[in-house]
C-alpha cells in the first residue's frame, strides 16, 4: 500500500496570481476517491497578515499562517506579486527551515523569484517563464537558469516555466510520489494530455495532432507502436517522403525535441507503464522498449527516473516476476533475449 504523500502547503499572498494558485489547489486540494489510494492533504498558508486580495480583487481565505510550513511535506509557491519586491524575510526563513528538514519546494512561473531569494537555488539549475529568464539570471548569477524547458526537478527543488507548465511540474511530483499511472489519471480528469517531461521545450510551434493535418502524426504513432525497433532519421523521413534535413526541422517544431531524445522519452514512458501494470520480467520490458541490453535499460531508466526499474516496480506496481516465471510465460521471447544479450 502506498504511503500517504503528506500535506501540501499552498502559499497565498496579497496580489496572489490566481491561475497559478488555482493549478495547485485543483491538483492537490481536490479529493480523488476514484483513485482509491491515500491522497494529499492540503492547506492554504498566508504569507501576509490581515485580509488578502488576489489579482482581480478576489478575497482569499486561508487555513493557517507560516507556522504550517514547519510540518508540510511539499510547499507550492504559485507565482509572486512582483519580481522587483523582495519576499518577506519571515517567509524566506520558513522556506529555508522547511528545506533543511527535507520538505519539497515547487515554484510555478514567477514563484521562482521567491525560491531564488532564499539562496537555496544557488548552484542549481532552475527555470521560469521565458520572459523572466534573463532577469532571473542577472539578479541571481549563482543559479544556472535554463529558459528552454518546462520544469526542472532538482530533488527537493522543482521550478516550472510559464503558468501552464506548472501543471506538468505538479503532475511530475505526483508521478514521483504515486506512479505514472496515477499522474496520468489526474491528467485525464483535468482533460489534458498526460504529463509532459521537463526537458520538453517551452515553445512548440506545431503541437502533435491526432488529425491527419499534421504530417508527422502518422510516423510518431508508428514509432510508439514499434518501440522495439531502432529507426534511423532516414527511416523516419522516408515514411513521410521528406529529406532528412526537412524532417529534423519539422520534428523539432512539432515535438520540441530531437528524434533521439523524443524516442528515449517514449521508451521510458512505456517502460514505466509496463513496470506498473504488468509482471513482465525486466529483460522483456527492456527488449519491448528497444534497448539492446538490460544494463543499458537500467542505466537509462535510473538516470531519468531516479530509481532502478526493480525499485520502481516495488513502489508503484506489482512484484517483479522471477526469471523462471518470465520464461514460463513467454519462453520464445526470453530465449531470444538471452541469446541476443549473451
Amino acid at each position: 500500500m502506498l504511503t500517504p504523500p503528506g500535506t501540501v502547503a499552498i502559499l497565498a499572498y496579497e496580489g496572489l496570481c490566481v491561475f497559478e494558485f488555482g493549478i495547485a489547489l485543483e491538483i492537490f486540494g481536490l479529493p480523488r476517491p476514484e483513485l482509491d489510494i491515500p491522497w494529499y492533504s492540503h492547506q492554504v498558508v498566508a504569507v501576509d497578515q490581515g485580509p488578502m486580495r488576489a489579482f482581480g480583487g478576489l478575497q482569499i481565505g486561508v487555513d493557517a499562517g507560516l507556522e504550517a510550513l514547519e510540518t508540510a511535506r511539499t510547499i507550492i509557491v504559485p507565482g509572486w506579486r512582483s519580481r522587483q519586491e523582495p519576499p518577506p524575510e519571515a517567509l524566506l526563513q520558513a522556506l529555508r527551515k522547511a528545506h533543511a528538514r527535507g520538505a519539497r519546494l515547487l515554484s510555478i512561473c514567477s514563484g521562482v523569484f521567491v525560491l531564488a531569494a532564499t539562496g537555496l537555488l544557488d548552484g542549481e539549475t532552475a527555470t521560469t517563464h521565458w520572459q523572466f529568464a534573463q532577469e532571473l539570471a542577472e539578479h541571481y548569477p549563482l543559479i544556472n537558469v535554463d529558459p528552454n524547458v518546462l520544469y526542472v526537478d532538482a530533488g527537493q527543488l522543482i521550478t516550472s516555466a510559464g503558468s501552464a507548465a506548472g501543471i506538468d511540474a505538479c503532475l511530475h511530483l505526483i508521478a514521483r510520489d504515486c506512479g505514472t499511472h496515477v499522474a496520468n489519471s489526474v491528467a485525464r480528469r483535468l482533460v489534458m494530455a498526460p504529463q509532459r517531461t521537463g526537458g520538453q521545450a517551452q515553445f512548440i510551434v506545431a503541437p502533435v495532432s491526432k488529425s491527419p493535418r499534421n504530417e508527422l502524426s502518422g510516423v510518431l504513432q508508428w514509432i510508439r507502436e514499434n518501440l522495439d525497433q531502432s529507426p534511423s532519421v532516414g527511416d523516419m523521413a522516408a515514411r513521410v517522403a521528406m529529406s532528412e534535413r526537412t524532417f529534423l526541422r519539422r520534428f523539432i517544431e512539432t515535438t520540441g525535441l530531437a528524434p533521439k531524445a523524443w524516442l528515449q522519452q517514449e521508451r521510458l514512458n512505456r517502460a514505466r507503464e509496463l513496470l506498473e501494470s504488468t509482471d513482465q520480467h525486466t529483460a522483456s520490458i527492456a527488449q519491448a522498449c528497444g534497448y539492446r541490453s538490460v544494463e543499458s535499460f537500467r542505466a537509462a531508466f535510473r538516470n531519468a527516473v531516479g530509481l532502478p526499474p526493480s525499485t520502481y516496480r516495488e513502489r508503484f506496481g506489482r512484484r517483479e516476476a522471477s526469471p523462471q516465471a518470465a520464461l514460463k510465460a513467454n519462453p520464445a521471447t526470453d530465449a531470444t533475449w538471452r541469446t541476443a544479450t549473451a
